[in-house]
């Protein structure tokens, strides 16, 4: 599958984020540890999130970045890998 997202310097972008393992649910069930890891990741690469939905399995999060930044992936990339280290 291959997605298509605008690279917009300071845009707001849309995610629906899943986990591998649907029947799990590890995003309530660590929602604390979740979100200390995001918080830790925009120290680093700063964000704006403008909504944030966590369901046990899936999440849904709207995210603005800063005017002059459009990696969103980097972003993702290190909140996942350090949320599944911890």
């Amino acid at each position: 599958m291959q997605y298509r997202r605008a690279d917009v310097k300071g845009g707001a972008y849309f995610f629906t984020v899943n986990l591998v393992e649907r029947k799990k649910s590890l995003l309530i069930d660590e929602v604390e540890l979740f979100k200390a890891t995001i918080n830790k990741v925009k120290k680093d690469y700063p964000l704006r999130i403008d909504a944030l939905v966590i369901l046990p399995d899936h999440l849904h999060s709207v995210w603005t970045l800063p005017v002059d930044d459009n990696d969103y992936a980097k972003r993702w990339m290190l909140i996942k890998s350090g949320f599944s280290h911890r």
